[in-house]
């Protein structure tokens, strides 16, 4: 930003005339005339503040920039006036400013208002400018915010400038240096045109009226002709016209013009390459900066990219470890349900054979019995003889259980023993008979291969009969 307000400056002081360097900090060696003495024009209306007439340097020398009425930038706003001051080997200006307060204008005892120290011609009071009347001429018809105090004015001379042979030796004081460090602003583009117009009136200059310009004063920036102009009564001092040595100085001033002609120049082929050279450094940073930030873009991809990943692969993760461990679980049930039905095929294979088993023993049970029924034998039919009694068959103890191979054996039959002929039946006693004493009985036939009933004997099938039937039979009549 600075290098372009250097710029911008050094364009600006190749555009406007030389006569407005003076108002720009030019320094010369000649001290400027002194103050014409004339009469402040009318206020054309309520808001504007005088500002006082000053000698301005040019091409051809000081001329005259004529006090007018100006209109503040803003309400509150007072001008403190320019002013010349020697700076030990040239004379340079100091321009004028609005501020919220007057500041130092090197003593310069400019008038009405301005005698040489702050400003005694009016003040601000709510957004209103108040006129000191015994100072301003205003008209209090038009404008009534007015006053009157009575201003003393113990300087006499015109001198314009402060410090070097002959000029004023006032200085600053504490409000006039706390003032000069507030905040400023510039003169307005009215007072900036009402300089210029100066500067090209060849009235105006210092050498054509001798320090008693035509128009000293007008009513507004820049109307040099018309009811409002004023003309100087008088020069402030009689006017010294330069002397030989002005030829010289001009020539000095001429050179010191063309340097710094060739140093502007210089300035703004400089400023366009400065220019260039922050354009370049501007790009440079831009793309620096566009680097880094695709840079950074890429990596802030990379790491959401990755952190992407790294979540998939902990969701694979853990879709993984939930598939285990439901196979896990899928497994451990169907094991369950394997061994709860191997419990039960256990149960009913259990089940079964202590059925088989309880089966197994009720017909070995049923074989025992059968086997240990005794024999009881009948009296042959075709026989008379009496049958012998038979002693009865002690009842066998309750013998183990057989074996398997016992109970599957058929019970062999009671061989018959030898009965002797039944009595006669009208004598026959009617009681049951007893079974005969066997008595080297056979063994009967087993089952299997056993004669058919209607081949065996009558004694024998008797014999049978009673095995199968313990009922006594009944004696033939």
């Amino acid at each position: 930003m600075r290098k372009i307000r250097l710029l911008l400056l050094t364009l600006l002081l190749l555009t406007v005339p030389a006569a407005l360097y003076a108002q720009l900090g030019v320094s010369i060696t000649i001290a400027p005339p002194a103050l014409p003495v004339y009469t402040q024009p009318m206020a054309p209306a309520d808001g504007y503040l005088w500002t006082p007439g000053y000698w301005a340097y040019g091409d051809q020398g000081y001329f005259w920039v004529p006090g007018t009425w100006a209109m503040a930038p803003q309400p509150g706003l007072l001008w403190t006036p320019g002013y010349w001051g020697w700076r030990g080997d040239a004379f340079a200006w100091n321009g004028g400013y609005w501020g919220s307060q007057v500041g130092f204008y090197g003593g310069v005892n400019y008038g009405y208002g301005y005698g040489g120290q702050g400003y005694q011609g009016g003040y601000w009071n709510n957004g209103a400018f108040n006129y000191n009347r015994s100072v301003n001429n205003v008209n209090v018809t038009n404008i009534h915010n007015t006053y009157n105090t009575t201003v003393i004015n113990n300087t006499t001379n015109n001198v314009s400038y402060n410090g070097g042979t002959g000029g004023i030796t006032a200085r600053p004081n504490a409000a006039e240096e706390t003032a000069a460090r507030e905040q400023h602003t510039q003169p307005t583009a009215a007072q900036t045109a009402h300089v210029h117009a100066a500067s090209t009136n060849h009235e105006l200059l210092a050498s054509v009226n001798q320090g008693r310009p035509a128009i000293a004063a007008t009513a507004k920036p820049g109307e040099f002709s018309g009811r409002g102009v004023v003309a100087a009564k008088e020069a402030g001092a009689p006017y010294k016209a330069p002397e030989n040595k002005a030829a010289e100085n001009k020539a000095t001033e001429n050179k010191a013009a063309e340097n710094k002609a060739t140093e502007d120049k210089a300035a703004a082929n400089k400023a366009p390459e400065n220019k260039a050279a922050e354009n370049k450094a501007t790009e440079n940073k831009a793309a620096e900066n566009k680097a880094t930030g695709d840079k950074a873009a890429a990596n802030k991809a990379t790491e959401n990219k990755a952190a992407e990943n790294k979540a998939t692969e902990n969701k694979g993760a853990e879709n993984k470890a939930t598939e285990d461990k439901a196979a896990a679980n899928k497994a451990t049930e169907n094991k369950a349900a394997e061994n709860k039905a191997t419990e039960n095929k256990a149960a009913g294979n259990k089940a079964t054979e202590d059925k088989a088993a309880a089966n197994k023993a009720t017909e070995n049970k049923a074989a025992e019995n059968k086997a240990a029924k005794p024999i009881v034998p009948q009296r042959p039919v075709e026989s008379n003889k009496p049958i012998a009694h038979a002693q009865p068959t002690p009842r066998p103890e309750a013998a183990p259980k057989p074996s398997a191979a016992v109970a599957k054996a058929p019970a062999r039959p009671v061989p018959v023993a030898h009965t002797q002929p039944a009595p006669h039946p009208q004598a026959a006693p009617k009681a049951a008979p007893r079974p005969t004493p066997t008595a080297h009985a056979q063994p009967a036939p087993r089952p299997e291969n056993a004669p058919k009933a209607d081949a065996r004997p009558a004694t024998e099938a008797r014999v049978q009969n009673a095995k199968e039937s313990p009922e006594e039979e009944k004696p033939r009549q």
